[in-house]
């Protein structure tokens, strides 16, 4: 599987999914193919034509999204991911991933990951949200199960205060994402 860069990236409601377009454009460009899901909260930030424009692939919003041929989008797309890259990643869509529970798309690809696939998680949230007790366990266990995480940073958050829990520049999310699949 060496070279390959079949990348799924989950965009999760909090308001930096608008950089995620960005992320979506920056490893199109760089050569790799890139599925973006969108979760119903991201959906309240961002809308599925620029990513679909920029990835140059449909967007998968919904678990009972419509595609050509007979597999449900959710586990073609785990069967064929390299990575699975969520930028930017929720302390709900950690909890649960770290609890395995699948209500969307997302999480259901997540579920359904083939065992040779990476995972890299790119945090973005208040900075009481990211440093709770819950969610640093629940990342714990995410990284006892080989996810990476890239981030959060230091700095102005959007709710107003400043501390940890903004999302890591989205260059260097990409280049992390290539390089794990270099």
């Amino acid at each position: 599987m060496s070279g390959s860069k079949n990348i799924v990236l989950g965009v999760t409601g909090s308001i930096a999914a608008h950089k995620a377009i960005d992320l979506a454009s920056l490893l199109t460009r760089s050569g790799a193919s890139v599925r973006v899901v969108l979760t119903a909260d991201a959906q309240r930030f961002v809308t599925t034509l620029a990513f679909k424009t920029l990835s140059r692939n449909p967007v998968v919003t919904d678990l009972y999204d419509e595609e050509d041929g007979w597999k449900p989008a959710h586990i073609r797309l785990a069967d064929e991911a390299d990575l699975l890259l969520i930028a930017p990643a929720t302390a709900n869509t950690l909890a649960k991933l770290a609890l395995g529970l699948a209500d969307d798309a997302l999480s259901c690809i997540a579920l359904a990951l083939e065992p040779r696939s990476k995972v890299l998680i790119a945090p973005a949230m208040n900075g009481k949200m990211w440093l709770h007790p819950a969610t640093q366990g629940h990342v714990a266990t995410l990284k006892a199960r080989g996810a990476g995480f890239i981030g959060p940073e230091a700095g102005m958050l959007s709710c107003g205060y400043e501390g940890v829990g903004r999302l890591w520049p989205v260059d260097l999310i990409a280049a992390r994402a290539l390089e794990l699949l270099a």
